[in-house]
């Protein structure tokens, strides 16, 4: 158990810095932050590759891979930006 979590937290800070560096734009958030939406990312990533496309390992939480991963950190990027711009949050560097 707590190997799989270390595993976790690791694809989580490999997917969220490579995801936000191949999506850049405004997304205020430090470290923490992009450990999160790098885990959430690579959940989506395994649930899109192994459920929707039948590619990856269904009987045990892998996160489908790296690239799944990185794949699923920029869609949770994208949908972030989309429910900060309708919300009316401020971003960093706007005035």
């Amino acid at each position: 158990m707590i190997g799989e979590l270390i595993a976790a937290i690791i694809i989580g800070i490999i997917a969220g810095y490579i995801g936000r560096a191949l999506l850049p734009g405004p997304d205020p958030m430090g470290f923490v932050g992009t450990v999160v939406v790098g885990v959430v990312g690579a959940l989506v990533g395994w649930l899109i590759f192994t459920y929707l496309l039948g590619i990856g390992d269904k009987d045990k939480f892998d996160l489908g891979g790296i690239i799944g991963a990185i794949l699923g950190t920029m869609l949770v990027l994208l949908i972030l930006r989309a429910v900060r711009g309708r919300s009316g949050a401020p971003v960093a560097g706007r005035r």
